[in-house]
């Protein structure tokens, strides 16, 4: 617990807390998206739903006899001493684990719950099955303490077992126990303390725990976090928050090191907010313009983790880099190159049957109509999905969690062709007077005639004679 909360202090001290996002119109426009058919409407209110415990009855690894045993428990952290279902007085096959003495753990991440769940932890418990323990020392129950992150710490004593004797094991007085809270961070740590402090109790007399489940109501999705300030890419090694994303980002450095794992939950395609493409052309003319003209327009993808690099302050890790920088050349590259980039692809197409796309460009021809003293313009609204998951290590129980924002194509984008009155500026501008030089000389005289060519003059009849200049009317 403590080195958990010791790697999350690091994690603020190095500026990886979730930032305050901006809005952004998704939300909305998803709505608007939905009234016309062209994609999901928002989802109901989310429902009660299963966490996945792992080895919640503390079945791995298979022990041999009856125990107790204290090699330690597959996923969970803390030596604590384990009883196999006979000894421990249970008949559904799962397994008693004592927890030792005052301020023994035993601890595990509930993985996939997200900050803001409501959760609540089902569970049985019992006081010590071990033939060590005396008659006083159980008559009364036993003390344990159960908390979790962002919850409530709960006291809770055993029920007793008042005819016990030493040298005789119990049978178990198993009894069912419900722990809720409200997540305080994502994957909140369950922990369960041991509080038996006589120094005279024998180690293995100690409370008992089995049977745990889990279940959630997820918070509602938020789609109003811009693409931009996707949040904090955090990262895991077993039940231990990782203070970097570095080591977690490494063991995917490999075509199969890693799977992705979507969160079809909390994963959605939206409208982003619309911006205008190409020029606005303005008609200061007094008849209405037709032409065409040819846009061309371009989307880009975002990632939580990159994001997270770059708030820190850090160089982002060489596995690390998806398709994401919006340079085409060099995402073209990255495509080919990370392996982290073909573990997301294929988990995608895989769970909703289309490709994922890193980025995408087009070109469209408008033919605009333009009537006098309007504007034209065009505006582009694309269609985006993102996408919230974790890559998940083969080899090592590191997981990184990320969320990726890019276009899609599972509905299409938005073209808006406008016109509408022209502003106050754009009147100025049409008003202005056409760009004149000046005339230095006699500005305000009379328009003179110009020689066109039209008089013909005779030649000098001989040396020194004038010329005799002749008059042609012109009426």
């Amino acid at each position: 617990m403590n080195r958990s909360l010791a790697a999350f202090t690091v994690l603020a001290a190095a500026g990886l807390l979730l930032p305050v996002a901006p809005l952004s119109v998704a939300a909305t426009a998803e709505r608007a998206a939905a009234a016309d058919g062209s994609a999901p409407a928002d989802r109901a209110a989310p429902a009660a739903q299963a966490v996945p415990v792992l080895n919640g009855d503390f079945a791995d690894p298979v022990m041999k006899g009856d125990g107790p045993t204290t090699v330690g428990i597959d996923f969970w952290t803390g030596l604590n001493q384990r009883y196999s279902p006979t000894a421990s007085g249970r008949t559904d096959g799962s397994h008693g684990v004592a927890l030792q003495k005052d301020g023994n753990t035993l601890q595990q991440r509930l993985r996939g719950v997200r900050a803001g769940a409501e959760v609540t932890v089902s569970y049985e418990d019992s006081p010590a099955v071990s033939k060590e323990c005396t008659g006083e020392q159980v008559v009364n129950g036993q003390p344990y303490e159960v908390t979790a992150s962002g919850g409530p710490v709960r006291e809770v004593t055993t029920a007793g077992d008042p005819d016990r004797t030493k040298g005789k094991p119990g049978t178990g007085r198993w009894t069912g126990r419900g722990y809720s809270f409200t997540a305080g961070e994502n994957e909140p740590l369950l922990t369960f303390t041991s509080r038996v402090t006589d120094s005279r109790t024998h180690v293995t007399c100690s409370p008992m725990i089995a049977r745990i489940r889990v279940v959630e109501v997820p918070p509602a999705l938020d789609k109003t976090v811009d693409k931009t300030s996707l949040g904090t890419a955090e990262a895991y090694k077993g039940n231990e928050r990782e203070s970097t994303l570095h080591n977690a980002a490494a063991a995917c450095n490999g075509e199969n090191a890693c799977t992705f794992r979507p969160d079809a939950r909390t994963s959605f395609r939206y409208y982003d907010r619309a911006r205008v493409v190409g020029e606005a052309f303005v008609n200061c003319t007094r008849n209405a313009l037709e032409h065409s003209r040819l846009l061309s327009y371009s989307e880009r993808g975002h990632d939580s983790i990159a994001q997270t690099y770059a708030a820190a302050g850090l160089p982002l890790n060489e596995v690390a880099r998806l398709p994401t920088s919006g340079v085409r050349v060099e995402d073209e590259k990255r495509l080919k190159e990370r392996p982290m980039a073909a573990q997301l692809a294929l988990a995608y197409e895989t769970t909703w049957q289309r490709p994922w796309q890193w980025f995408s460009s087009d070109q469209r021809t408008v033919v605009e109509k333009i009537q006098p003293g309007e504007v034209s313009w065009v505006e582009l609204q694309p269609s985006r999905e993102r996408v919230e998951g974790w890559f998940l290590s083969k080899k090592d129980d590191y997981r990184l969690h990320a969320v990726i924002d890019g276009p899609s194509r599972a509905v299409p984008d938005r073209l808006l062709q406008r016109t509408g009155p022209m502003s106050e500026a754009e009147k100025q501008r049409c008003a202005a007077a056409r760009p004149m030089t000046t005339t230095p000389v006699d500005a305000g005289a009379p328009a003179s005639s110009s020689d066109k060519g039209l008089l013909k003059t005779s030649a000098p009849a001989a040396t020194g004679a004038r010329s005799v200049h002749r008059s042609v009317s012109l009426s």
